[in-house]
């Protein structure tokens, strides 16, 4: 249990540091979506999908390398500084291509050639790029709190620039790219500063050869990934003008709907939130377990305590979501996402589920690191994002955004049964899997069991409260003995 407290305050602090970091920046969404229509809106969203789709080019699954490395504190240095040099390369390689290329993606991006924000994208993912390996130390060594503080000052920075340049300044969009790469070279320039001892190794050929065997195949596995996140907003841009009338009427266009899916896959963050501060913490955790002998144990029992948590946060994130979009905004004079945006609220509850399925993903993950078999993250995601394309080709002519995050689903539902299937191959850990599946089973239960009881003319907000509490009851009896209990096999 030690061992699991350490896990729980690691991705405590992670978490309380991108909760608010995450809250903060949701300010930004009332105040995207109460100003900008969603047509503008759209064009944030296909952006940024570039940025991610780019910075795993950029990044070539160094921060991973890193990780996996740095645990030979003798060597860590020298790691450190030969893949900082090469980051430095080969970004400013991939700027200067990407620049020149410019004709052809700006227009993929709905941004014009003389606009400013390709020029500040590619800033963006410069900086970002060599701030990812000093992150990677400081999640190393522990430095949690100096990590969140890091974090939470880019967006502080970020959101005061979006709320000073759009309602101080009136600015447009641009506004919205010029905020995040001044607080991308500001939170670059002081990690730099933080982690300046670590550059004191030296430049080695073979420390390289071994990141880049090591770190390589995260970038198909990688693209994969952006493909199965962001590919959608793409496919829903291509929608044809008769199958769009069909689904929503007449007068919407393309761009409108990729707006309104951007704002409300917004609501799914709550769930990629817990994902991600959870693998912020269990990467580092599983790797410096490797070696004991209860470890196969102590994951199995970090799984259950995965999927307590994730259960809470879909129930009610899915649960009250009606209630969640209306919060009103103090100064803005909007609701937490613009009513205009409503109208896609029902693929929340798919996206929470997929996220979930990204979390046993990520949890399943642990025997192919610490095997060295990273090669089928590759595979497996390039499967996934096989499955994301066929999927959105034949869903969206139908079902339109809902179609579309149904593909994400299906995606993380089978990448987690193959990576389950190869990762227990490679280092067997006794999870709980019925378990699981019963946990899953609850929660989807009592989301489809709202709308038939509203329906009877029960309260919302009653339906919402009776069934979240009666369903964290019973996945709590269901849970927390596998978790604080003795060891048993699956």
């Amino acid at each position: 249990m030690s061992k699991l407290r350490e896990l729980f305050s690691d991705t405590l602090i992670y978490g309380i540091s991108s909760v608010f970091a995450r809250f903060i920046n949701y300010l930004l969404v009332p105040l995207y979506t109460g100003i900008f229509d969603p047509e503008a809106y759209g064009i944030v969203g296909l952006v940024y999908a570039a940025i991610a789709f780019l910075n795993v080019i950029f990044t070539m699954g160094m921060e991973s390398a890193y990780l996996r490395y740095a645990k030979d504190r003798d060597q860590s240095s020298s790691f450190f500084k030969t893949l900082q040099l090469f980051l430095l390369g080969s970004s400013v390689l991939l700027v200067v291509i990407m620049w020149i290329i410019q004709p052809v993606v700006s227009p993929l991006l709905g941004i014009e050639q003389s606009s400013d924000i390709y020029l500040l994208m590619l800033g963006i993912l410069l900086f970002d790029t060599l701030s990812i390996v000093p992150f990677a130390e400081l999640r190393f060594v522990r430095k949690a709190i100096t990590f969140a503080s890091l974090k939470t000052g880019n967006v502080l920075i970020n959101i005061g620039l979006n709320f000073y340049l759009i309602l101080g300044l009136d600015y447009g969009i641009e506004a919205v790219f010029i905020s995040n790469f001044i607080a991308s070279i500001v939170t670059a320039l002081v990690i730099w500063l933080i982690t300046i001892p670590q550059f004191s190794g030296k430049w080695n050929a073979d420390h390289l050869r071994t990141a880049l065997i090591f770190g390589l195949p995260f970038v198909p596995a990688g693209i994969g990934h952006v493909i199965n996140e962001m590919l959608d907003r793409f496919f829903i841009k291509g929608m044809s003008p008769e199958a769009i009338e069909t689904i929503y009427g007449a007068g919407i266009s393309a761009d409108y709907l990729v707006g309104i899916y951007n704002a409300c896959y917004k609501l799914a963050v709550f769930m990629l939130l817990l994902v991600q501060m959870y693998r912020m913490a269990w990467q580092p955790f599983f790797m410096r377990q490797s070696d004991d002998a209860d470890a196969p144990h102590l994951f199995a029992k970090a799984f259950s305590l995965f999927n307590f948590a994730a259960a809470i946060m879909v129930l009610f994130v899915a649960l009250f979501v009606d209630h969640i979009v209306a919060i009103r905004i103090p100064f803005l004079n909007t609701s937490l996402i613009g009513e205009e945006y409503w109208v896609g609220l029902s693929i929340v509850p798919v996206l929470l589920f997929a996220y979930w399925f990204q979390g046993w993903y990520v949890n399943f993950s642990a025997g192919i690191f610490i095997k060295n078999k990273t090669k089928k993250l590759a595979q497996i995601t390039l499967i996934g994002a096989l499955i994301t394309v066929i999927a959105n080709l034949i869903l969206i002519p139908f079902y339109g955004i809902m179609g579309s995050a149904t593909a994400t689903l299906l995606s993380y539902f089978v990448m987690a049964l193959l990576i389950y299937f190869y990762a227990n191959r490679a280092m067997e850990i006794p999870y709980k899997k019925l378990q699981a599946v019963g946990v899953l089973t609850i929660t989807a239960l009592a989301i489809l069991a709202k709308p038939f009881l509203v329906d009877q003319n029960f309260s919302d907000i009653a339906v919402s409260l009776l069934l979240f509490i009666a369903s964290v009851l019973l996945i709590s009896v269901l849970s927390l003995r596998n978790i604080i209990g003795r060891r048993t096999q699956a």
